[in-house]
Order: C-alpha cells, then structure tokens, then sequence
C-alpha cells in the first residue's frame, strides 16, 4: 500500500501526485485512505466495552429488543432479561444497557439489560455499605456451603435483582442449625464481613451479630458465676459428648460423664432440647470463657467406701456395659464400673479387638487390680483369673527344637505360627529362605497352614518366639552354591526383573544374580536394558563372582570377561573382614554393581 503521508512529507501535492501516477492509482490510494479512516474511526470509538451506556428501544420484534445507543449499528437485547415483574420496554423508551460487545460476527451491538441492573445494583449497594455496617436481606436460596443472601435498593426474592451475597453456613447461627434451608424465604438482618469489589462478592454473618448481643449478658453473667452454685438453664444443643445449656448469655457444658452416676448410651437419655433444668457449676474458666456444668453431683456419690466394697485383687463378677478399642467396660453396680484394658484380657492373644473376647450384656469374671478414687477408675483383669501358658515357655519350645504349628496370619515382614492355644512364634521373612528374596509372607505361606519350623530364640519376659524355616535345611550358600557357580562358568538363566542399575536373572528355584548394566550394555550408555533383553528371556551368562558374605552372585554377558579376582578371594565364596566394593567384572571403570559396605545402598 502506497503511504501517502510519506510522499506529502517530502512536499509533493495530490495534483502532482495524480500526474505522475496517473489517476487510476490515484482513485486507488483514496480507496486506501477511506478504508483507514473506517479502521480508525472505529479503534478510536468513545463506546467501550463492559460500560452502561443509555439505549433508544426502536423496536420490539418477538423476544428481541432492538436498542439504539448512539453507535453506528443497533444493539439487541433479549425480552427474558426482563423480570416478571418488572414492567416490559415499549418503542421509544430509553433504557441503560451494559455494552458486552462492540460487533459480534454479524455486525450487531451486543447489549444485556440484565448485567446494567446488576451494575447498578453492585454500585448502589458499594456506596451505601462498607465491611462492618448491618444490612437486611432476603434469603434467595440454600448452596452448597451456605445461604444466598438478596440486599440492594430493590430486592428481589428471586435474585434477579439487587445484589446476591454469600452467607457461609458457620455464620448463620452462634450454634449451626440442623437444616440451613429453613431460613429461605426469611428476611434476616446480617453484617458485611469482607467486600471484594474486583470479584464483585460480598460475604455476610449473621452470627456476628448475635455475638455481639450476647457479649453483654456474658460480661453480666461472668461477673455473678461462682462454682457450686445451682442455677436454671436451658438446653439449647446435644451432641454425642453432652448438653449445652444456655445460662444466660453463655453456654456452659453439660458433659455426658456428668449426667448421672449410672452409665447413660446418649446425653438425650437425660435431657431434651428446650428442656429448663437446674444445674451446678462445676467449674469456670474465665480466661476461656468456658463453664463446666454437672447433674449427677447434686446427689450423693456411689463411690464412696468403693475400696472396701472392691479391695484389690478380689475376684468379682459383673456385666459388659460398653466395649471401646482400648478395653471393655464392666459394671460392678449402679454408678460404678470398671475397665478391663485389653492388655489384660488374654495372656497369649494378640488382640486387635476387645470384641473377640467379649460382647455387651456378657457376665465376666474379673479381678480388682487398682482403684483410683480420686479419678473414680477401677482397673479389672480377665486374664489373671486363669494360668498364664508363658509360664516356662523356655522349657517346653528350646532353642534348636523342630516343632509343628498352624500359620495363623500373613504380614510383609513374616507369619505368625500357633503352636498352641494362645502361644504363637513369629516366622520372619528372612528365615524363610536361604536364597529366595521374599517380600511377602504370603510367597511362601498361606494361612492355615500346617508347618514344621525350627525354634531360633524365645524371650519369656516379653512373650516372644522366633522361628526359622530355612534352618531345616543345610544353608546352601556355604558349599553347594559356590561349587555349582564357580566363577567363570557360563550358565543359562532366564530374566525376572530389569532396573535402571542393571537385569537379575534365575540362575535355579529361587536362586538370582545381578547383570550390572555395565555387563549388558558393554559400558555404551545410550543404551537400555529393555532394550537388548526382556522379562522371560533366556540368556547365557558368565559366573563372574559368588559373594557367600552377602549372598549375591555377579553376572556378565560377555562370555570373554574376565573373572574379577581380589585378595580376599570373593570369587571362590570366600568372606572379606574389610568393607569392599564390587566392580561386576570390568575394574573400576564401571563402577560398583553393589557394595559390600553394610552402610552403603544397593
């Protein structure tokens, strides 16, 4: 495009330029300006986007408004953006619009009526309130994590006008309400906590304003408070843990412990809400505002005189009345129970559950082991009322012994083995197999199982067994194995697993060695393991070390490698005193394939 500014620069006139060249060209560049001052006069527009502007209705057609706002094309706004009742535009009213768009794809102005009352609504409401004044509105509707609150100039109880701002469900009431919901419809009074006018939100509390009510009957009510004293309250919530009764402009706890001497399921077996009772204060915190209130102590104590009714070890029978993961508690009498933990439930089962000893309602007998009078806590025994099996359990499974038990349960780390009731022998993972690496318990063993196990140790003070399965058999690793793989033989093996440091391969059942990558790739680092073998291979390797010390085997796939030999002898299966590296049969330009340094990583 020629720039005609440019050759005006330079002092040459229209005629001039038509002269030389020519008119056709000339009429062209005119065409060129026309189009620039079109561009131009539309980048320079006074109208912009997202602002109220004042709109003409020309006319109605349907359920389209056609609105002139003084711009080169008209506008169109939807007939719903009207609110039911709200009176309809006519031709020739002036109506404010928000402009959304300037030209959409077809040329039209885009406007929305709705998004302008909006505007004006956010703006009125902006100048009227700031963060702390108190403002009414009507409840629109319950949403998730709260209540949708209408305030503005006009409000609407259908949202379509005003300004809808967030209640949060926690700021509704001191106390949440059971059901939110039942606030719409209602106009409630609230005040603004935060105003993001960027986001154009607004959140309210109702709660805080109650709280300040509330305040100055808590300030009255905390200058008179004084422990012992019985005073009316009323019941205002229940919760699993007890009652809170409003004094008066503070709510003291009713816990369920002091309810009643005698054991109660619920604080509702007790008390209902809107109940007036009288209480006692048990105690004040003034610091924290909090008051302890009690039922059960305005009658006389059932734990009086406990000691010589329940002395210590005696043996008494009473009823399971509850049943927690840390015990069962067992009823003596009205008012007075005690707890068996569930260490004390069984001599010899590792117990998971008080539940697979006892259920509620059952009889049990039990012994007393101490009372706490002070703390109102009997401690019960079940397991001292019959012999402890771990009594001389040294004589009957000694060290070395080969006994038969039944696997009774599986974890990562062993099994455990019932060799009688109630006196079971721990089977780690690591004496399970001289040479398979076992990371589960389940490999090996499945519950149920019957078994024959070697004694490795006992501990009667803290009622342990070890037991050993490999030490039936002659550890394999001091002869048959460094005689069958002797270092420098080529055996076939199949891959069972492939790392970033390199492949093991099944030499035998249950038997692995190490392919460092350095023996797989021939030193090439570009290059994978996936890459030249996969899991299921079968492949040929060179016996390049046995390490009985450790118990691993280093492999090589190049058959030509040489047999890494030091002084300690490693390759024939001889152990070294001093840590030691290694190499995987290529020096030490190869790096370790894994250290023998028990500090070390693999």
């Amino acid at each position: 495009m020629v720039n005609r500014n440019l050759i005006r620069e330079f002092q040459v006139d229209d005629a001039e330029l038509d002269a030389a060249l020519g008119g056709e060209i000339g009429d062209w560049i005119n065409r060129e300006d026309d189009s620039m001052d079109r561009v131009y006069e539309r980048t320079s527009s006074p109208f912009d986007v997202n602002q109220l502007v004042q709109g003409k209705v020309l006319s109605i057609d349907g359920d389209e408004v056609l609105v002139d706002i003084g711009y080169k094309s008209e506008g169109m706004v939807s007939l719903n953006e009207w609110a039911e009742d709200e009176e309809k535009p006519k031709v020739g009213d002036t109506i404010e619009v928000l402009l959304e768009e300037i030209e959409d794809d077809f040329g039209l102005v885009l406007l929305s009526k709705r998004k302008a009352d909006r505007q004006k609504d956010w703006d009125w409401v902006i100048s009227k309130h700031g963060e702390g004044d108190t403002i009414k509105g009507m409840v629109v509707r319950k949403i998730k994590g709260g209540l949708l609150v209408n305030i503005g100039e006009s409000v609407s109880s259908s949202g379509q006008r005003g300004v809808n701002v967030f209640l949060p469900a926690s700021q509704v009431d001191v106390r949440r309400p059971a059901d939110i919901g039942e606030f719409v419809g209602h106009e409630i009074e609230c005040m603004i906590l935060k105003i993001d006018d960027a986001r154009k939100n607004i959140v309210v509390s109702r709660r805080r304003l109650i709280e300040e009510q509330r305040a100055e009957l808590k300030r009255k009510l905390m200058s008179e408070i004084q422990e012992g004293q019985l005073r009316k309250g009323v019941v205002k919530n229940i919760a699993d843990f007890g009652a809170f009764v409003d004094l008066g402009g503070i709510d003291g706890l009713l816990h369920i412990t002091d309810m009643s001497w005698g054991r109660i399921n619920h604080p509702s077996e007790m008390v209902k809400i809107d109940d007036e009772i009288e209480v006692m204060i048990l105690n004040v915190d003034r610091d924290k505002e909090k008051i302890a209130l009690g039922l059960k102590q305005k009658l006389a104590s059932p734990w009086e005189n406990v000691a010589e009714k329940y002395p210590v070890g005696s043996r008494v029978k009473g009823e399971v009345v509850n049943v927690m993961t840390y015990g069962a508690f067992v009823k003596l009498e009205d008012g007075i129970e005690g707890l068996v933990h569930i260490s004390e439930m069984s001599w010899t089962r590792r117990l998971n559950h008080p539940s697979e000893m006892v259920a509620i309602g059952d009889e049990v007998e039990v012994v007393v082991l101490n009372i706490n009078t002070d703390k109102q806590e009997v401690s019960l025994g079940m397991k001292q009322t019959q012999p402890n099996p771990w009594d001389n359990v040294s004589d009957k499974y000694p060290v070395g012994k080969s006994v038969k038990g039944t696997v009774r349960n599986l974890t990562n780390y062993g099994a455990f083995i019932e060799l009688e009731e109630g006196v079971d022998g721990l089977l780690h993972v690591s004496d399970m197999s001289w040479t398979r690496k076992i990371s589960h318990a389940s490999e090996m063993l499945k519950k149920g199982d019957e078994i024959e196990c070697v004694v490795v140790s006992v501990d009667e003070e803290r009622k342990r067994i070890a037991l050993g399965l490999k030490q039936l058999d002659e550890d394999p690793w001091e002869t048959r194995i460094p005689q069958q793989f002797q270092p420098g033989s080529v055996v076939k093996g199949k891959v069972t697993k492939i790392t970033n440091f390199g492949v093991f391969v099944e030499l035998e059942d249950q038997l692995e060695g190490l392919l460092h990558v350095s023996e797989l790739t021939g030193g090439d680092t570009s290059k994978n393991p996936e890459d030249i073998v996969k899991v299921g291979d079968e492949i040929d390797v060179k016996i390049l070390r046995v390490d009985t010390g450790e118990r691993k085997i280093g492999l090589s796939m190049k058959l030509d490698a040489e047999v890494e030999q030091d002084d300690a002898g490693s390759s024939s299966g001889s152990e070294s005193s001093a840590p030691r590296e290694l190499k995987g049969g290529m020096g030490g330009s190869s790096g370790p394939l894994f250290s023998m340094n028990p500090k070390g990583d693999e």
